[in-house]
């Protein structure tokens, strides 16, 4: 007999004595148990008390391969996103409050200053005085100034005569001015009358002791006090238009 073949039946005896062991020790309910395997199987399927798996220890839920989103996520987003409407709602409803602005058309009260028509100015709400300046030359200058208590408005130019004068002299049309003289409480409009000319080329000229002076058409008449020697007038009289300032009635 060869080596080979004796080292071959030596392997088969050896492996018929492994069977027989392992028949024996499964017939007795006796086995190996491979703890590894039995490990991971308990871990993956182990019941609960109420025979129920268990949940995962982070109470999160699979959303793929290896990554776990925290349990919640979702309905946390939908609280902010309903405490972001609610704020918004309530910040909108504050904007109700600029309906107070509304309020504002009360300062419509204010056309009642306009609505209110100015009044002409006339003796009893006025006072005037009359002044010989020394420039321009053979100048009178009307002063007139509101003492009421309301606006009035002095129109056109003044109509003036002296002594017993059966007309009133012509205005100086380029001295309109472009809107009515209107004088507040206290303000003062003026008016100048040029009484003869300077080179003394006038006709028909006397020496004045009273002036009257009417602010238009049926209106009072005012009664300034002229100088006590009185003023020289010839036919060159003329009388401007009422300014708001005494430069521009003394241009004329």
């Amino acid at each position: 007999m060869s080596a080979r073949t004796h080292r071959t039946r030596m392997l088969g005896a050896a492996a018929i004595t492994v069977v027989t062991l392992t028949l024996a020790a499964c017939s007795n309910g006796e086995g190996v148990r491979d703890e590894g395997a039995s490990a991971g199987s308990t871990s993956t399927s182990s019941p609960t008390a109420s025979g129920t798996p268990s949940p995962k220890a982070d109470g999160g839920t699979s959303t793929g391969a290896g990554q776990v989103r925290p349990a919640g996520s979702g309905s946390k987003g939908s609280a902010s996103e309903g405490q972001t409407g609610g704020a918004a709602g309530s910040s909108g409803t504050t904007g109700s409050s600029g309906s107070s602005g509304s309020t504002g058309t009360s300062g419509s009260s204010g056309s009642n200053d306009s609505a209110s028509a100015h009044t002409s100015c006339s003796s009893t709400s006025t006072r005037m005085t009359a002044t010989v300046v020394s420039r321009p030359l053979n100048h009178l200058l009307l002063t007139v100034t509101n003492t009421g208590s309301k606006n009035c408005d002095l129109t056109g130019y003044p109509a003036v005569r002296f002594d017993e004068a059966q007309s009133v002299p012509p205005a100086f049309e380029d001295s309109k001015p472009q809107a009515v003289v209107t004088l507040a409480p206290g303000e003062s409009g003026y008016a100048s009358v040029l009484l003869a000319a300077a080179d003394g080329s006038g006709a028909g000229g006397f020496t004045a002791k009273s002036l009257t002076v009417h602010f238009g058409k049926g209106a009072s008449a005012a009664r300034p006090s002229l100088p006590a020697k009185g003023v020289y007038v010839d036919d060159s009289i003329g009388v401007s238009y009422w300014q708001s300032t005494m430069a521009d009635a003394l241009t004329w």
